[in-house]
């Protein structure tokens, strides 16, 4: 169907997604001169600090760089979500998301796509091209539209995702399994830049996210057992940088971008043991098991991370606020937050609580949480209900930040009026690159 319309004119577009490479730590890296590729990059393009998203959660993050929109428009809220109406658990995927992607937008202009990893693309859907999922598809089999390339990259020894769970047994495994995961998947994107037709194409690099929560402390602090891994990784992502941009002609358009930033965890903070002690959140039993053991009585309680819920009649399972009281219930969770301090310093916990209309407009916004903590860095802010309220850090040693993502453009100057980059802004870009028209329920803006 998409291969029978006419090609729109425009530039082909190329993209690497590097997830959770802060700008602050490229840049001052660049300038000690540790990534060559990227700094012969800052000599031909414009290189931006972006902001991400609330809450600061690769899913929800990528769903906003996909779609061009906010949360209250793409429907993706979190890495977690809730069933209407209970406290089932469970992880949103492409199914859950209700906008249109921009390579939606392009296969239905005739562009032919591929886009390989990119988080929210499982189940993947149908393009003028090839789309391969991400970590949220556990089968090799069904991770691929049209259903041979599985097969291509079954041959290939193609990894999903490099395994967390190893990292919490043994971090050199998971070093030697985080560069295998990126080796395999720079093999499957060069196998598919040559074999294929295309005039947009991704690759997304997941294993800089999976270094980063695990070794960013270590590199931080200078580890003399794990810094050299880190840099050495890094090191390797700066050459593929390098490659691609060599093998690319100069009329394809050429995009780096991350989604966060990422600083070390202080503490893990259990945001509801906190509701709990502060009286605003009550269970039916003195160790729950989870939100389902919640008392009627309760004020709110909290998702994953820092989405706080007031406990409203007619929504919740248990709910007990009147409609009447909501926004007094808001005020009081609101003050009750931004009362979190450190057990031992003191420090504020939460920087600030944002209401969910001012950070979101559109059709999905009921069912947004009514506030969000946004915490301060270094406080990793949990959802689980059997714990203390802080908690010593354990394997994973790195946080998603709100302010330092990064944008990469060759051949151009980036402008807003307000300069105040956002992830969103790159879906209307590249269509805008692409000769194709901008759909006017965008939030983000053309940024060329």
């Amino acid at each position: 169907m998409f291969g029978l319309l006419k090609k729109d004119k425009g530039a082909r577009v190329f993209v690497i997604s590097i997830d959770g490479v802060p700008y602050s730590f490229m840049r001052e890296h660049i300038d000690k001169g540790l990534f060559p590729n990227f700094k012969r990059f800052l000599d031909r393009g414009d290189f931006k600090r972006m902001n991400s998203v609330q809450p600061t959660i690769s899913s929800v993050a990528w769903s906003s760089y996909m779609t061009g929109k906010n949360p209250a428009k793409h429907n993706i809220f979190g890495f977690v979500d809730q069933k209407p109406g209970t406290h089932d658990i469970f992880i949103p995927t492409a199914v859950n998301m209700s906008s249109d992607t921009i390579w939606e937008i392009m296969s239905r202009a005739g562009k032919r796509v591929f886009v390989m990893n990119v988080p929210v693309t499982y189940p993947p859907r149908p393009v003028n091209g090839i789309m391969i999922g991400c970590f949220l598809c556990t089968q090799i089999e069904k991770i691929a539209s049209p259903p041979a390339v599985a097969a291509e990259l079954k041959k290939m020894g193609y990894k999903i995702d490099a395994d967390a769970w190893i990292a919490r047994q043994d971090l050199d495994k998971f070093l030697d399994e985080v560069n295998i995961a990126l080796e395999k998947r720079v093999q499957a994107m060069y196998h598919f830049m040559d074999k294929e037709d295309w005039d947009f194409f991704q690759t997304h690099i997941m294993e800089t996210d999976r270094m980063n929560h695990f070794f960013w402390e270590h590199m931080e602090h200078d580890d003399p057992k794990y810094a050299k891994a880190f840099f050495k990784f890094y090191q390797r992502v700066d050459e593929v940088l390098g490659e691609v941009e060599e093998k690319l002609g100069e009329d394809v358009e050429f995009i780096v971008l991350s989604d966060h930033g990422f600083c070390t965890i202080k503490k893990e903070v259990y945001l509801n043991n906190y509701l709990a002690e502060a009286g605003v959140l009550k269970f039916n039993d003195e160790r729950p098991q989870s939100l389902n053991d919640m008392h009627p009585e309760s004020l709110g309680y909290s998702l994953i991370p820092g989405r706080v819920f007031v406990n409203l009649q007619g929504r919740e399972p248990s709910g007990s606020v009147p409609p009447e009281k909501y926004e007094t219930a808001r005020e009081t969770l609101t003050d009750v937050l931004l009362n979190l301090r450190e057990k031992d310093s003191g420090e504020p916990i939460i920087r600030e609580v944002l209401r969910r209309e001012d950070v979101y407009e559109g059709e999905n916004l009921e069912a947004a949480a009514d506030l969000i903590a946004v915490p301060n860095d270094g406080f990793d802010l949990k959802g689980n209900v059997n714990k203390s309220v802080f908690g010593e850090k354990g394997p994973l040693v790195g946080m998603h930040t709100f302010e330092d993502s990064l944008l990469y453009i060759r051949n151009r100057t980036l402008v807003k009026k307000d300069n105040e980059f956002w992830v969103g802004d790159l879906a209307p870009t590249i269509l805008k690159m692409m000769g194709l028209p901008v759909p006017g329920d965008m939030d983000g803006v053309a940024l060329v």
